[in-house]
């Protein structure tokens, strides 16, 4: 499944599924953390593109069909895989709202406020614009960096050893961890601070939310299925940012 390039001694296995999530999960959290400070995310989105890039610099074309990059075995399931994830989004926004509101402890309302452009200072017109534009890189970067990732080369690495269902816990639990440093820690007057009960939620949500996209991985028998279902959950998540909670 390697490249040839690559030394003998390596071998795509649960050891390299393991370090490949503390590596990426650690730079990328130091990353988002500095971006919380800085209000720069240009690297974040460094890191979805060598998320993209990792399965075609390690893996030849065995290997990555073997990760789920293929022909889908399921047009339908694409379409169901798209209204799952904005579904699945949907409940994550609906238990925010309900539990707490239009505070900081919501998770989206958090991560709205961190955005370069605040939505509730636009008019109708400029709303759209950036609206679009936030959807578009929303439904592309963290979607098929993260799926290639998690879904792909995580998940297939620790398969062999852990199986099917393991895998999908492992890879999923990866997930929502790394997505505490999107929110649940907070950065006030110089100062970190950890919401405890909202971080912990947001948490098991991201980890439900990546079961999600696996089940369509394999519903589709494909990566893109886990692509498309990851996409409708931030397309709806960009809606309700704009429309709903930042309006």
């Amino acid at each position: 499944m390697l490249r040839n390039y690559l030394p003998q001694t390596l071998r795509f296995d649960y050891k390299l599924g393991l370090t490949l999530i503390l590596l990426f999960g650690l730079i990328r959290f130091l990353v988002v953390l500095n971006a919380t400070i800085t209000s720069d995310y240009s690297k974040v989105s460094l890191i979805f593109v060598a998320m993209v890039l990792l399965p075609f610099l390690l893996l030849n074309r065995n290997g990555r069909r073997e990760i789920g990059i293929c022909k889908p075995a399921s047009y339908k399931w694409l379409g169901i895989s798209f209204l799952l994830g904005a579904g699945a989004c949907f409940l994550v926004y609906w238990i925010g709202m309900l539990l707490f509101q239009k505070t900081g402890s919501n998770w989206f309302y958090a991560i709205g406020n961190t955005y370069p452009v605040n939505p509730a200072s636009l008019q109708e017109g400029d709303k759209l614009i950036y609206f679009i534009i936030y959807a578009i890189i929303g439904m592309t970067f963290s979607p098929i960096g993260e799926e290639l990732f998690y879904r792909g080369m995580v998940h297939e690495s620790l398969r062999s050893k852990f199986g099917e269902v393991k895998a999908s816990v492992i890879d999923s639990a990866a997930f929502g961890i790394t997505h505490l440093a999107h929110f649940g820690l907070i950065y006030s007057l110089g100062q970190w601070s950890l919401l405890p009960l909202p971080a912990v939620l947001w948490i098991i949500l991201m980890f439900a939310s990546g079961l999600t996209f696996g089940y369509c991985k394999r519903k589709t028998g494909s990566i893109w299925g886990a692509v498309i279902s990851h996409a409708g959950f931030n397309l709806a998540m960009t809606y309700f940012i704009f429309y709903e909670l930042m309006s």
